[in-house]
């Protein structure tokens, strides 16, 4: 863990006591400063205090001359409206910052690669981690990935952080400058708390703030979103601008073409890599993270045989596309960390017999935009809150099952695989959804799928 001694001697508030906002607490204490902390849950409330946090209710509690208050991301400062904490924080003239703000106070001599985009970030980020790794430097690997940053190793000069920016800890990090940032991608997502698109699109240029040469801006550009942000960026000539794709031509960058990686970030335009070489990281979506992977690390200073070593080698993430097992010739894979559709779009793109289990809390938009990828799907089955509005959007286009819960589709999705025994058959966990109506969390629903497919009789592949 690592002391944060920059508030040490003043009052500092720390609203929600999750992974990161319990760390957040014991940081600051181990750094001398005087916390007061919450959460309305009072089970981490109860946890915190066991700790040895100090608990005080900061909706009614003195905050007086507090000079920050930490606020978990997950808890609205804006938009829709702020959290009660948070106004009377804004209100007594402290800081609204995060633990990412706080990891860079800390440890300002390291250098710092941040990776956002609506989709893609974990896999990157955690690939990145890995290369970095793989080439023998120091390197940490946290933030929205999971691992809360204050938690990592402290690191200097010579150690590389390696941090998965959400949106929300975006607009909690007012100082931290980037070595090399990535943008990967911009889809509609999270706009009732950016109030909207444009809140959402400020939110993720965030990351590019106050870059100068040669720091390091890698930008998608198979969105027109992301297209718009690296154009005017280079416009702008600040930092270094490498756009990278996985569709098209990305020159002075990096990009995919017939299934090679190319290296044109001197204008040589190299064949790289084959990337089917790459077993995991599957379909278009996961080459554009590869080519984001390999051109902030080259960025960093790594030999690109370094770079190619570490893509080649790197395992995979549990919960993006995991493949789970393989019983009686038909795969099963766990992508339950596609909560929207553009993302379990990316998994669709890469089987051609689906058994799809989908459902849970829907988000806004539905699931049309997944109309192209239809004729991919064998027959979907649905659970949770979505189950009517996805059976909607899928009468008369795909054949459907209202399962209501996990177990009962990953059932029916087996015996209609093995019943119709389609070649290259694929039971896909990809819900285009948030899990909060059934599960803890992603991971939780992850989980259960991964222990009922272990469970299933057969022959493994």
């Amino acid at each position: 863990m690592i002391d944060v001694a920059t508030f040490r001697d003043e009052k500092v508030a720390v609203m929600g006591l999750a992974r990161s906002g319990l760390v957040a607490a014991q940081a600051l204490q181990r750094g001398g400063a005087r916390v007061m902390a919450w959460d309305d849950a009072a089970a981490k409330r109860d946890a915190a205090a066991a700790a040895g946090v100090p608990i005080v209710d900061l909706a009614a509690g003195d905050l007086a001359g507090i000079a920050a208050l930490i606020l978990s991301p997950g808890i609205p400062h804006t938009y829709p409206k702020p959290n009660p904490v948070a106004a009377r924080a804004r209100a007594a003239g402290a800081k609204i910052i995060g633990d990412i703000e706080l990891l860079a106070q800390s440890c300002p001599k390291a250098r710092y690669v941040g990776i956002t985009g609506t989709n893609g970030k974990s896999t990157t980020t955690s690939l990145i981690g890995h290369i970095v790794a793989q080439a023998g430097r120091k390197v940490a690997v946290g933030g929205n990935l999971g691992t809360p940053a204050l938690s990592l190793a402290p690191l200097g000069a010579d150690g590389i952080y390696v941090l998965e920016m959400s949106s929300y800890q975006l607009e909690l990090t007012e100082s931290l400058t980037f070595d090399v940032a990535l943008l990967l991608n911009i889809t509609p997502d999270h706009l009732d708390r950016h109030g909207g698109m444009d809140g959402y699109i400020a939110a993720k240029r965030r990351i590019f703030a106050r870059q100068k040469r040669p720091q390091t801006a890698v930008v998608g550009i198979d969105d027109d979103l992301s297209r718009g942000i690296a154009g005017a960026l280079a416009g702008a000539g600040a930092q270094l601008v490498v756009p990278i794709s996985a569709e098209t031509r990305a020159r002075g960058g990096v990009y995919v073409e017939e299934g090679w990686l190319i290296d044109d970030l001197e204008g040589a335009a190299r064949r790289v890599l084959e990337l089917r070489r790459a077993a995991r990281l599957p379909g278009r979506h996961n080459w554009q993270n590869a080519a984001a992977a390999y051109a902030a690390t080259r960025a960093l200073g790594i030999d690109a045989s370094a770079v190619i070593a570490g893509i080649t080698s790197f395992a995979g993430l549990a919960h993006r596309q995991e493949l789970v097992a393989t019983i009686d010739d038909v795969a099963y894979v766990n992508d339950s960390k596609a909560t929207n559709a553009d993302a379990t779009a990316k998994a669709l793109a890469c089987y051609d017999a689906i058994y799809w289990i989908a459902g849970g809390l829907a988000k806004e938009g539905g699931i049309l935009s997944l109309a192209p990828f239809f004729p991919r799907i064998r027959h979907a089955f649905l659970i949770g809150k979505a189950t009517e509005e996805f059976a909607a959007t899928l009468e008369g286009r795909v054949p459907l099952s209202r399962c209501g819960e996990l177990g009962r589709a990953l059932a029916a999705a087996r015996d209609a695989a093995l019943t119709q025994r389609r070649p290259g058959a694929v039971v896909l966990l990809s819900p285009a959804c948030a899990s909060f109506d059934q599960f803890a969390n992603f991971e939780e629903r992850g989980d259960v799928f991964r222990r009922l497919v272990e469970a299933l009789p057969g022959t493994r592949a």
